[in-house]
Protein backbone atom coordinates (compact mmCIF):
# COMPACT_ATOMS: atom_id res chain seq x y z
CA UNK A 1 0.00 0.00 0.00
CA UNK A 2 1.33 3.26 -1.23
CA UNK A 3 1.99 6.14 1.32
CA UNK A 4 -1.42 7.87 2.34
CA UNK A 5 -1.49 11.46 0.45
CA UNK A 6 -2.99 14.05 2.83
CA UNK A 7 -5.95 16.31 1.26
CA UNK A 8 -6.24 19.96 1.68
CA UNK A 9 -9.41 21.66 1.84
CA UNK A 10 -9.71 25.62 1.88
CA UNK A 11 -7.08 27.95 3.25
CA UNK A 12 -4.01 26.92 5.17
CA UNK A 13 -3.79 26.63 8.76
CA UNK A 14 -1.84 29.25 9.83
CA UNK A 15 -2.69 29.20 13.66
CA UNK A 16 -1.13 27.10 16.64
CA UNK A 17 -4.05 24.57 17.94
CA UNK A 18 -5.49 25.13 21.01
CA UNK A 19 -6.09 21.41 22.06
CA UNK A 20 -4.73 17.84 22.45
CA UNK A 21 -5.17 15.07 20.00
CA UNK A 22 -6.13 11.87 21.87
CA UNK A 23 -6.45 8.33 20.67
CA UNK A 24 -7.59 5.01 22.93
CA UNK A 25 -3.90 3.18 23.60
CA UNK A 26 -1.74 5.99 23.64
CA UNK A 27 -0.72 7.30 27.00
CA UNK A 28 -1.09 10.84 27.23
CA UNK A 29 -0.83 12.19 30.76
CA UNK A 30 -3.34 14.98 31.48
CA UNK A 31 -1.92 18.43 31.36
CA UNK A 32 -4.88 20.08 30.52
CA UNK A 33 -4.90 22.93 27.47
CA UNK A 34 -2.00 23.23 25.64
CA UNK A 35 0.47 26.59 26.28
CA UNK A 36 0.55 28.86 23.60
CA UNK A 37 3.69 31.28 22.74
CA UNK A 38 5.32 33.14 20.81
CA UNK A 39 9.00 33.10 19.33
CA UNK A 40 11.12 36.80 18.94
CA UNK A 41 9.59 36.56 15.24
CA UNK A 42 6.25 36.20 16.29
CA UNK A 43 6.14 32.67 15.07
CA UNK A 44 3.07 30.90 17.63
CA UNK A 45 3.95 27.66 19.19
CA UNK A 46 2.25 25.16 20.99
CA UNK A 47 4.04 23.59 24.24
CA UNK A 48 2.67 21.46 27.26
CA UNK A 49 4.24 20.52 30.25
CA UNK A 50 3.64 18.26 33.51
CA UNK A 51 4.46 18.79 37.27
CA UNK A 52 3.83 15.90 39.42
CA UNK A 53 3.16 16.25 43.03
CA UNK A 54 5.56 15.52 45.77
CA UNK A 55 8.94 16.40 45.46
CA UNK A 56 11.20 16.35 42.24
CA UNK A 57 14.97 16.01 40.66
CA UNK A 58 13.88 19.07 38.48
CA UNK A 59 12.59 19.73 34.71
CA UNK A 60 13.45 17.32 31.76
CA UNK A 61 12.80 19.61 28.73
CA UNK A 62 11.84 17.90 25.47
CA UNK A 63 12.80 18.36 21.97
CA UNK A 64 11.21 16.85 19.12
CA UNK A 65 12.75 15.58 16.25
CA UNK A 66 11.34 16.51 12.33
CA UNK A 67 7.67 16.10 11.46
CA UNK A 68 6.74 15.24 14.85
CA UNK A 69 4.32 16.36 18.03
CA UNK A 70 3.20 16.65 21.81
CA UNK A 71 1.09 13.99 21.34
CA UNK A 72 3.77 11.52 19.83
CA UNK A 73 5.52 11.42 23.39
CA UNK A 74 3.10 10.74 25.82
CA UNK A 75 4.42 7.33 27.25
CA UNK A 76 8.05 8.95 27.02
CA UNK A 77 6.06 12.28 29.33
CA UNK A 78 4.55 9.42 31.38
CA UNK A 79 7.98 7.42 31.98
CA UNK A 80 10.15 10.72 33.07
CA UNK A 81 7.09 12.00 35.64
CA UNK A 82 7.70 8.07 37.45
CA UNK A 83 11.41 9.14 37.51
CA UNK A 84 10.67 12.29 39.72
CA UNK A 85 10.78 15.09 36.92
CA UNK A 86 8.45 17.53 35.86
CA UNK A 87 8.17 17.73 31.87
CA UNK A 88 7.85 20.47 29.57
CA UNK A 89 7.57 19.85 25.56
CA UNK A 90 6.69 22.13 22.50
CA UNK A 91 6.36 21.58 18.42
CA UNK A 92 8.49 23.41 16.36
CA UNK A 93 7.28 25.78 13.95
CA UNK A 94 5.48 24.41 10.71
CA UNK A 95 4.65 21.19 12.53
CA UNK A 96 2.54 19.71 15.20
CA UNK A 97 0.71 21.55 16.29
CA UNK A 98 2.54 24.68 16.29
CA UNK A 99 1.91 27.71 13.31
CA UNK A 100 2.20 27.08 9.70
CA UNK A 101 4.56 29.10 7.72
CA UNK A 102 3.75 28.06 4.08
CA UNK A 103 0.68 27.95 1.66
CA UNK A 104 0.91 24.40 1.63
CA UNK A 105 0.69 23.47 5.54
CA UNK A 106 2.25 20.21 4.96
CA UNK A 107 5.27 21.22 4.40
CA UNK A 108 7.96 21.75 7.17
CA UNK A 109 9.80 24.32 6.16
CA UNK A 110 12.57 26.79 7.71
CA UNK A 111 15.39 28.54 5.62
CA UNK A 112 17.95 28.47 8.31
CA UNK A 113 17.58 25.79 12.02
CA UNK A 114 18.66 29.19 13.32
CA UNK A 115 14.78 29.81 13.53
CA UNK A 116 14.26 26.24 15.33
CA UNK A 117 16.62 27.99 18.01
CA UNK A 118 14.70 31.01 18.50
CA UNK A 119 11.58 28.55 19.29
CA UNK A 120 13.82 27.00 21.61
CA UNK A 121 14.75 30.24 23.40
CA UNK A 122 10.96 31.50 23.30
CA UNK A 123 10.07 27.85 25.21
CA UNK A 124 13.14 28.18 27.63
CA UNK A 125 12.02 31.89 28.29
CA UNK A 126 8.65 31.66 28.30
CA UNK A 127 7.80 28.44 29.78
CA UNK A 128 9.97 26.84 31.46
CA UNK A 129 11.89 29.03 33.25
CA UNK A 130 8.70 30.63 35.14
CA UNK A 131 6.97 27.53 35.11
CA UNK A 132 8.85 24.38 35.83
CA UNK A 133 11.16 23.70 38.86
CA UNK A 134 15.29 23.80 38.08
CA UNK A 135 17.41 22.39 37.69
CA UNK A 136 16.66 21.65 33.87
CA UNK A 137 17.79 18.55 31.61
CA UNK A 138 17.21 18.58 27.49
CA UNK A 139 16.18 15.44 26.23
CA UNK A 140 16.39 15.95 22.34
CA UNK A 141 15.43 13.34 19.43
CA UNK A 142 17.38 13.58 15.66
CA UNK A 143 17.36 17.09 14.31
CA UNK A 144 16.76 18.46 17.63
CA UNK A 145 20.69 17.71 18.20
CA UNK A 146 21.94 20.75 16.13
CA UNK A 147 18.91 22.76 17.77
CA UNK A 148 20.37 21.91 21.17
CA UNK A 149 24.63 22.36 20.96
CA UNK A 150 23.75 26.01 19.70
CA UNK A 151 21.17 26.54 22.06
CA UNK A 152 23.80 25.27 24.77
CA UNK A 153 26.49 27.41 23.70
CA UNK A 154 24.79 30.44 23.60
CA UNK A 155 23.00 29.71 26.93
CA UNK A 156 25.32 27.02 28.69
CA UNK A 157 23.50 27.75 32.54
CA UNK A 158 20.39 26.80 31.05
CA UNK A 159 20.67 22.56 31.25
CA UNK A 160 22.40 20.69 33.91
CA UNK A 161 23.23 17.78 31.09
CA UNK A 162 21.92 16.85 27.81
CA UNK A 163 20.88 13.62 26.67
CA UNK A 164 21.06 13.13 22.60
CA UNK A 165 18.80 10.13 21.15
CA UNK A 166 19.32 9.55 17.45
CA UNK A 167 21.18 12.79 17.12
CA UNK A 168 21.11 14.00 13.63
CA UNK A 169 24.68 15.54 13.26
CA UNK A 170 25.04 13.23 9.99
CA UNK A 171 23.98 11.40 7.06
CA UNK A 172 24.58 7.87 6.47
CA UNK A 173 26.20 7.84 3.00
CA UNK A 174 28.77 10.31 2.43
CA UNK A 175 28.35 10.22 -1.36
CA UNK A 176 24.39 10.56 -1.14
CA UNK A 177 25.28 13.19 1.47
CA UNK A 178 27.18 15.14 -1.05
CA UNK A 179 24.70 14.71 -4.05
CA UNK A 180 21.88 16.08 -2.47
CA UNK A 181 23.67 18.68 -0.59
CA UNK A 182 24.59 20.34 -3.83
CA UNK A 183 21.43 19.74 -5.88
CA UNK A 184 19.56 21.57 -2.54
CA UNK A 185 22.12 24.22 -2.42
CA UNK A 186 21.84 24.81 -5.87
CA UNK A 187 17.70 24.52 -6.58
CA UNK A 188 17.49 26.66 -3.37
CA UNK A 189 19.54 29.57 -4.28
CA UNK A 190 17.33 29.86 -8.13
CA UNK A 191 13.63 30.30 -5.92
CA UNK A 192 13.01 26.60 -5.56
CA UNK A 193 12.97 26.84 -1.40
CA UNK A 194 10.03 26.56 -0.78
CA UNK A 195 9.64 23.86 -2.58
CA UNK A 196 9.34 19.99 -2.11
CA UNK A 197 12.47 18.18 -2.75
CA UNK A 198 12.66 15.96 -5.89
CA UNK A 199 9.63 12.98 -6.01
CA UNK A 200 8.60 14.48 -2.51
CA UNK A 201 4.81 14.96 -2.34
CA UNK A 202 2.22 16.01 0.87
CA UNK A 203 2.11 11.87 1.55
CA UNK A 204 3.13 10.78 5.02
CA UNK A 205 5.56 8.62 4.84
CA UNK A 206 4.71 7.41 8.76
CA UNK A 207 1.43 6.26 7.49
CA UNK A 208 3.26 3.80 5.47
CA UNK A 209 2.56 -0.25 6.47
CA UNK A 210 4.67 -0.68 9.56
CA UNK A 211 6.99 -3.81 7.77
CA UNK A 212 9.51 -2.25 6.18
CA UNK A 213 9.41 1.19 8.23
CA UNK A 214 12.50 2.72 9.20
CA UNK A 215 11.98 4.47 12.28
CA UNK A 216 10.96 1.28 15.06
CA UNK A 217 10.54 -2.78 15.26
CA UNK A 218 7.92 -1.92 17.69
CA UNK A 219 4.46 -2.46 15.75
CA UNK A 220 2.16 -1.14 18.82
CA UNK A 221 3.98 1.80 19.16
CA UNK A 222 4.56 2.61 15.31
CA UNK A 223 0.60 2.25 15.41
CA UNK A 224 -0.08 4.67 17.90
CA UNK A 225 1.31 7.13 15.69
CA UNK A 226 -0.20 6.01 12.79
CA UNK A 227 -3.46 6.35 14.58
CA UNK A 228 -3.01 10.25 15.57
CA UNK A 229 -2.28 10.82 12.51
CA UNK A 230 -5.19 9.31 10.58
CA UNK A 231 -7.64 10.77 13.71
CA UNK A 232 -6.09 14.43 12.85
CA UNK A 233 -4.32 14.60 9.66
CA UNK A 234 -3.24 18.13 10.46
CA UNK A 235 -0.71 16.99 13.04
CA UNK A 236 1.41 15.24 9.82
CA UNK A 237 4.23 16.80 7.41
CA UNK A 238 4.82 15.36 4.07
CA UNK A 239 8.13 15.51 2.70
CA UNK A 240 10.80 17.86 3.43
CA UNK A 241 11.62 21.12 1.36
CA UNK A 242 14.28 21.93 -0.66
CA UNK A 243 15.21 24.69 1.62
CA UNK A 244 14.70 22.47 4.94
CA UNK A 245 17.31 19.81 3.35
CA UNK A 246 20.02 22.59 2.41
CA UNK A 247 19.27 24.67 6.35
CA UNK A 248 19.53 21.04 7.89
CA UNK A 249 23.03 20.05 6.02
CA UNK A 250 24.41 23.72 7.24
CA UNK A 251 22.74 22.84 10.38
CA UNK A 252 24.67 19.65 10.86
CA UNK A 253 27.94 20.96 9.26
CA UNK A 254 27.85 23.67 11.94
CA UNK A 255 27.16 21.36 14.62
CA UNK A 256 30.39 19.07 13.83
CA UNK A 257 32.62 22.14 12.92
CA UNK A 258 35.74 22.28 14.11
CA UNK A 259 36.25 23.54 18.09
CA UNK A 260 32.33 23.46 18.05
CA UNK A 261 31.94 20.07 20.17
CA UNK A 262 35.26 21.20 22.33
CA UNK A 263 33.78 24.03 23.36
CA UNK A 264 30.30 22.85 24.49
CA UNK A 265 29.97 22.54 28.33
CA UNK A 266 26.81 20.84 29.00
CA UNK A 267 27.90 17.40 29.78
CA UNK A 268 26.12 15.43 26.84
CA UNK A 269 25.33 12.27 26.34
CA UNK A 270 24.83 10.89 22.52
CA UNK A 271 22.79 7.59 21.81
CA UNK A 272 22.82 6.09 18.85
CA UNK A 273 20.65 3.64 17.11
CA UNK A 274 22.78 0.47 15.45
CA UNK A 275 20.44 0.25 12.82
CA UNK A 276 19.41 3.48 11.86
CA UNK A 277 19.18 4.71 8.21
CA UNK A 278 17.57 8.25 8.49
CA UNK A 279 20.97 9.39 10.51
CA UNK A 280 24.56 8.36 10.54
CA UNK A 281 25.17 6.80 13.91
CA UNK A 282 29.12 6.76 13.41
CA UNK A 283 28.74 10.83 12.84
CA UNK A 284 27.21 11.58 16.35
CA UNK A 285 30.18 8.64 18.13
CA UNK A 286 32.65 10.78 16.47
CA UNK A 287 30.95 13.99 18.06
CA UNK A 288 30.92 12.56 21.27
CA UNK A 289 34.44 11.82 21.25
CA UNK A 290 34.85 15.29 21.15
CA UNK A 291 33.14 16.61 23.98
CA UNK A 292 34.85 17.06 26.85
CA UNK A 293 32.24 15.69 29.06
CA UNK A 294 29.82 13.65 28.45
CA UNK A 295 29.75 9.95 26.70
CA UNK A 296 28.05 7.94 23.99
CA UNK A 297 26.31 4.68 23.69
CA UNK A 298 24.79 2.56 20.86
CA UNK A 299 21.79 0.86 20.82
CA UNK A 300 22.74 -2.26 18.70
CA UNK A 301 19.36 -3.91 16.95
CA UNK A 302 17.53 -0.31 17.23
CA UNK A 303 15.96 1.58 14.74
CA UNK A 304 16.03 5.57 14.30
CA UNK A 305 13.37 6.64 16.69
CA UNK A 306 14.78 4.88 20.22
CA UNK A 307 12.37 6.18 21.95
CA UNK A 308 9.29 4.77 20.51
CA UNK A 309 11.51 1.14 20.12
CA UNK A 310 10.40 -1.98 21.75
CA UNK A 311 10.73 -2.66 24.82
CA UNK A 312 13.88 -4.22 25.57
CA UNK A 313 15.85 -1.59 23.78
CA UNK A 314 14.00 1.43 25.33
CA UNK A 315 15.00 -0.48 28.70
CA UNK A 316 18.55 0.08 27.63
CA UNK A 317 17.95 3.80 26.87
CA UNK A 318 16.36 3.78 30.27
CA UNK A 319 18.72 2.85 32.16
CA UNK A 320 21.82 4.98 29.94
CA UNK A 321 19.48 7.87 31.03
CA UNK A 322 19.13 7.11 34.82
CA UNK A 323 23.00 6.81 34.87
CA UNK A 324 23.52 9.95 33.75
CA UNK A 325 21.03 11.71 34.81
CA UNK A 326 19.73 13.94 37.14
CA UNK A 327 23.64 14.84 37.38
CA UNK A 328 25.22 18.82 37.79
CA UNK A 329 27.51 20.53 35.37
CA UNK A 330 30.71 19.50 35.84
CA UNK A 331 32.83 21.89 33.78
CA UNK A 332 32.93 25.56 34.44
Amino acid sequence: MPPLRLRRSGPAPRAAREDFVLVPDAPFPDAGAPRLFRAADGVALRAAFWKPAGALKGTVCLFQGRAEFIEKYGETVADLMARGFAVATFDFRGQGGSQRLLSNPFKGHVADFGDYRLDAEAFMREIVLPHCPPPYYALGHSMSAPVLVALALRQPQWFERMVLAGPMIGLPLARAEFFARGLATGLGRIGFSGSYIPSGADRVMALKPFEGNRLTSDAARYARSVALITKEPALALGSPTIGWVHAAFRAMTATALAGVPERLRTPTLAISAGRDRIVDPLASERFADRIRCGGKLRLAGARHEILMERDELRDLFWAAFDAFVPGRRELA
